[in-house]
């Protein structure tokens, strides 16, 4: 009997390796990204306070269109940019969240960087 590998185990345990090594500093939060089938939800936190300073998700009243595509990530990454700059954040740390930099996450990051985030 062959045995599927459970996708979701596995990038839990790549998202611990990467937040072993990245963290957000009240300087420079971190833009966490958690991606469902049906939508994207983006977060900038400060781990020295353990405090989420900004989110944007495909699920805020403000979004309209289709939610679980590459162009409504693009449109978080965006929102989640004009967001931090209305409270001051330009640097933060990407966190992929354990998943491949690769279509939604990339349009996400995409967005971000257009909406003014440096990283």
């Amino acid at each position: 009997m062959v045995n599927k590998p459970n996708s979701n185990k596995a990038r839990i345990r790549r998202h611990q390796r990467v937040r072993a090594k990245i963290s957000g500093t009240t300087d420079c939060p971190r833009l966490n990204v958690f991606r469902s089938l049906n939508n994207i939800y983006a977060q900038i936190i400060d781990d020295t306070k353990g405090q989420t300073l900004v989110s944007a998700s495909t699920l805020d009243k403000e979004f309209e269109g289709a939610t679980g595509n590459c162009e409504a990530a693009k449109k978080v990454g965006l929102l989640v940019a004009k967001r931090a700059l209305e409270k001051g954040i330009e640097n933060v740390v990407f966190d992929r969240g354990g998943y491949l930099y690769h279509g939604r996450i990339k349009e996400l990051a995409d967005g971000a960087r257009e909406g003014g985030l440096k990283f």
